[in-house]
């Protein structure tokens, strides 16, 4: 049954007058009087009733929520023992002389006992909020510093100030230079008022934002809002605002004290994680400008050999060519091819590198049949192949992989030109493939010096040379390699590098097999 409760305005504190502790404190009174019934009939002296009535009082102060209820029992309790067991019974006169000094000393007894009683509980139940609201903060800490994200730190800080509060939170975090949108917190049980995120309470928090101070409900600044708002901030730097709603109740000062440490771990989360997304967006520019810088200066060096070259060949032809036999002409022509044709595929690699740095990369991809893909390549490998052996072999007549074949042809050209370029004449290249479950494998081997082992590490990486010369890093950007790794992880595919016995090297590509699919 819920207790119905008047409120009387006593002085500077609200006594709740309690129907509840009322029936208590009359049952408690109840008990003591019949308990001395019981020791009078014992022929206990009136000490011990007294002892028992001041228990009694102890007990009330106990139980009840506010000292009037003990300061009242002290009084009944002198009557009472003056009405039951003092002569004449039954009334509140008294014969002997020395019952007024009892009567006042039982109440003192009485009354200071349930005073001390109520002050311990007060405090042990103080200890216990502070002990409370210790643990929230030092939890608020813990769950700040695991926070990966600003929605992640305003989210356990709103919650930890619903549960520290029991009200609705409100927050509104600094946007581009502006405060944004807000973020609203409803506490379970606790209405959710629309109203507290209209345009005047909006305003309210732009204004602390701004001022960087606290406004709204029990402030100076707008009392006749419905939320306490308070900036998020460390020193004069404010990273949002937070809006309490008050209802009818506010703040003591040590609860204010956990709120304001709150938001100051909020602060601070903030700033750090502020920190740490600028820290890295400066490393993705420098990692930018160096990839820029290491391009440009490749580009700007090794483009240099074939277009000076090019240029000087056809010089070359123009002021002499009437003079030049036939077999003199086809050199040079087959220079200037030559030339052209690096400078081609250069491009090409170089657009696909753009593609996938910029996250362009579209795959087209489809179920083709590998050794047709493998054909198409080396229709357009580098001249030189003439001077090697390639031979192409497979497990299977047919073999399905599900890629995009002009990237794959892309992927393949690049391996076999190096190969081609690194190997000396006359040496033998592998190409060969099988399916090994769902999964089609494709092996580029050669017989050439190989690779040696703390550079096969690096192969793969964007604009690497090793000190050797080996692999796509001679006249090149070192960018085949890479961009081959970045076009077979975009499939969900993989490649490795591996020595071939007793000499040589084994580029080792892996694919998603396709499946015919039957159209009836």
């Amino acid at each position: 049954m819920k207790q119905k409760k008047s409120i009387l305005n006593t002085g500077r504190s609200l006594f709740a007058l309690s129907f509840g502790d009322i029936w208590k404190s009359i049952l408690i009174l109840v008990l003591a009087t019949l308990i001395g019934f019981f020791f009078y009939g014992c022929g206990f002296t009136e000490a011990n009733i007294i002892a028992v009535y001041i228990l009694g009082v102890l007990i009330i102060s106990v139980v009840t929520t506010h000292r009037a209820y003990s300061l009242t029992a002290s009084l009944v309790s002198v009557l009472i023992f003056n009405f039951f067991f003092t002569y004449p019974k039954f009334t509140f006169l008294a014969y002997d002389q020395g019952y007024p000094v009892t009567f006042l000393i039982m109440f003192i007894v009485a009354f200071i006992t349930g005073s001390l009683a109520i002050r311990l509980k007060n405090t042990a139940s103080q200890a216990t909020r502070a002990a409370y609201r210790t643990q929230i903060l030092f939890d608020t800490n813990q769950m700040l510093q695991q926070a990966q994200d600003r929605n992640q730190i305003i989210t356990a800080m709103a919650n930890q100030l619903g549960k520290l509060l029991g009200k609705n939170i409100i927050v509104y975090l600094e946007q581009e230079g502006n405060l944004g949108e807000p973020h609203v917190f409803w506490q379970e049980g606790k209405e959710e008022n629309q109203s507290c995120t209209g345009e005047k309470e909006r305003q309210v928090a732009q204004w602390v934002w701004e001022h960087n101070r606290r406004a709204g409900a029990f402030t100076r600044n707008f009392p006749e809002c419905q939320c306490l708002y308070l900036a998020i901030r460390i020193n004069e730097q404010v990273y949002g605002v937070v809006g309490i709603v008050m209802e009818d109740s506010r703040m003591d000062d040590f609860v204010n004290s956990i709120v304001l440490s709150i938001l100051g771990e909020c602060a601070l989360a903030l700033e750090s994680e502020k920190n740490a997304r600028e820290k890295e967006e400066a490393a993705i520019l420098a990692k930018n400008e160096q990839l820029r810088a290491n391009l440009l200066r490749a580009i700007s060096h090794d483009l240099r050999t074939p277009l000076t070259s090019i240029s000087g060949n056809a010089s070359n032809l123009m002021a002499n060519g009437k003079e030049f036999d036939e077999e003199t002409k086809m050199g040079i022509y087959t220079d200037i091819y030559d030339d052209s044709m690096w400078l081609i595929n250069l491009v090409e690699n170089l657009l696909s590198v753009t593609r996938i740095e910029e996250g362009r990369m579209n795959l087209k991809v489809s179920a083709e049949l590998i050794d047709e893909v493998i054909m198409e390549a080396l229709r357009h490998v580098n001249r030189k192949s003439v001077e090697h052996t390639i031979t192409v072999s497979s497990e299977e007549e047919f073999l399905l992989v599900k890629v995009d074949a002009r990237l794959m042809v892309q992927t393949i050209i690049n391996i076999v030109d190096n190969a081609i370029k690194y190997t000396p004449p006359g040496s033998e290249i592998w190409i060969h493939t099988r399916q090994k479950e769902n999964l089609v494998e494709i092996q580029i081997a050669d017989n050439g010096p190989g690779i040696p082992d703390e550079v096969k590490a690096h192969v793969f990486e964007m604009f690497y040379s090793g000190a050797n010369k080996v692999a796509d890093s001679r006249r090149s950007l070192g960018l085949g390699l890479s961009l081959c790794k970045s076009i077979i992880n975009a499939h969900e595919g993989e490649i490795t590098v591996s020595d071939n016995q007793p000499h040589g090297t084994i580029f080792t590509i892996t694919l998603p097999a396709g499946e015919v699919q039957l159209h009836e």
